[in-house]
């Protein structure tokens, strides 16, 4: 393992590589350390080290390979997500199955992205994960929608299927609150926020917050403005 000292809170970033392909790991870091706004400050070859070095290095984001010794990427994701929720984990992988997908948001991750992905687009999700929001690989996005929903066309049933929980998140989504604002609002993690948007965009066949409240709204889910 390896690990630069860099203040948490404060400049870039802060991106922790998580792939026990040390050549991988060596390209994302030079990838990443080029970039004006990120800063690598570690890098692990095995889940249990990736939440080792997490835990010491406070990073923004884990930028994480799911098949790992040591765990694998999906139990350090749930560790992440229940030891320091506020660290944002993008899985990036080769794997694109509903088998590894669902399991990994559903254990708090904030994105999910395939290695083929361009380097713009990596670089984009990682800002984009560090802000609070979901960054999703398209066909990722295609995969979770489809699976989520029970059968097609069920959206016009949304007013159903919403559980109480993912209404009153979009509510406050609504209200522009950000997933962490709306964490400390409910009294639940960032993580477990982004898992009820997610659930939602999927039932309300979306793939983003603002376009979940505006079709929530069109379907009377949720009040549209100027209505109590």
């Amino acid at each position: 393992m390896s690990a630069v000292d860099f203040p948490a809170g404060s400049g870039p970033v802060r991106v922790l590589v998580a792939d026990d392909h040390p050549v991988v790991r060596a390209g994302l870091r030079a990838l990443l350390s080029a970039e004006a706004g990120l800063a690598v400050v570690a890098e692990a070859g095995s889940g249990e080290e990736t939440v080792l070095l997490a835990r010491r290095q406070q990073p923004d984001v884990v930028l994480m390979d799911l098949r790992m010794p040591g765990g694998g990427g999906l139990a350090a994701i749930r560790q992440l997500s229940a030891d320091l929720p506020g660290v944002r984990v993008v899985v990036l992988t080769t794997y694109d199955g509903d088998a590894d997908i669902l399991p990994a948001v559903e254990a708090g991750a904030a994105g999910y992205l395939l290695k083929d992905t361009p380097r713009d687009t990596l670089v984009g999700a990682i800002f984009a994960a560090a802000r609070g929001e979901t960054v999703l690989a398209p066909s990722v996005a295609g995969r979770l929608v489809r699976r989520l929903r029970s059968a097609p066309d069920e959206a016009p049933a949304a007013r159903e299927t919403l559980s109480a929980r993912e209404t009153e998140v979009l509510v406050l989504v609504g209200r522009g609150l950000t997933n962490a604002q709306i964490g400390r609002e409910l009294f639940v993690s960032e993580a477990t926020v982004k898992t009820h948007l997610l659930r939602s965009y999927a039932k309300l066949g979306v793939s983003g917050r603002t376009a979940a409240v505006t079709r929530a709204m069109e379907l009377g889910v949720l009040p549209a403005p100027g209505r109590p």
